[in-house]
């Protein structure tokens, strides 16, 4: 599977519809040691929606995205910020320098890597007492909606392998990453979408069909109709927590 270009012609969508994480999952972050200079290596930054959650806490991030339009995408917007230093490499090899960093995270980028060879680079670019942290906004498969807009999604896409990395992630291989010993925590995060932000959200997933696809046409118009059945008042919102792996490895 190419990794790499999975979300090249996604990266507009995703700007527009892919949401933020809980704040009490970076004030979580804080009791870790995280504060105003520390350094972070976001991996697998995409559109640094997490890394301005981190500059935001006066962190400095070096954003480490292969994509090319998902890395410009995250230049464009977060240029501003002094402490932001975009990074045209990869997890397994960062080209960041040994000892450099308190803090690795990726966010809704774990499920990507090669694992074995990314928790050698992460070993190699932390500091003594640094930590990674794994994260995901994760959708809530107790909730009747989720599991019918898993259901219209495995329909229409074939790809498909579940939500929030699906198989190629689970228990089992994060406790292995951490070698058995990391903290876990869930902090809610509701997202609301308008039909049109609804859309634009299911079309940023790597699976998703993109125009001019077979099942394009069909998959949005199976989306609209699941949003009119579950919306109130023109907004649909869906149970989702942000969740934290974090540990040292």
């Amino acid at each position: 599977m190419d990794n790499l270009n999975l979300f090249s012609d996604k990266a507009d969508n995703y700007v527009k519809a892919r949401p933020s994480y809980a704040p009490a999952l970076l004030d979580k972050l804080e009791e870790y040691g995280l504060k105003k200079g520390s350094a972070v290596a976001d991996i697998g930054s995409g559109t640094g929606i997490f890394t301005r959650q981190l500059l935001d806490k006066g962190a400095k991030v070096f954003a480490v995205e292969m994509n090319d339009k998902m890395r410009q995408k995250a230049e464009t917007s977060l240029e501003k910020f002094n402490n932001f230093i975009s990074v045209n490499a990869s997890a397994e090899a960062t080209s960041l320098a040994d000892n450099s960093v308190n803090f690795v995270t990726c966010a809704q980028s774990f499920h990507w890597f090669d694992k074995e060879k990314f928790k050698i680079e992460c070993n190699r670019i932390l500091k003594q007492d640094g930590y990674v942290a794994l994260i995901w906004n994760t959708r809530d498969m107790s909730s009747e909606s989720v599991k019918e807009l898993s259901n219209l999604t495995s329909k229409n896409c074939p790809k498909f392998v579940g939500f929030n990395g699906g198989t190629r992630v689970n228990e089992e291989m994060i406790s292995e990453f951490f070698d058995g010993k990391y903290g876990y925590f869930e902090f809610d995060n509701p997202l609301e979408y308008d039909e049109k932000k609804f859309i634009e959200r299911c079309l940023s997933s790597s699976y998703s069909p993109k125009e001019g696809d077979e099942n394009y046409s069909p998959y949005v118009s199976n989306c609209k109709e699941f949003f009119e059945k579950f919306q109130k008042d023109g907004i649909y919102k869906m149970p989702n927590v942000s969740v934290l792996y974090i540990g040292k490895t």
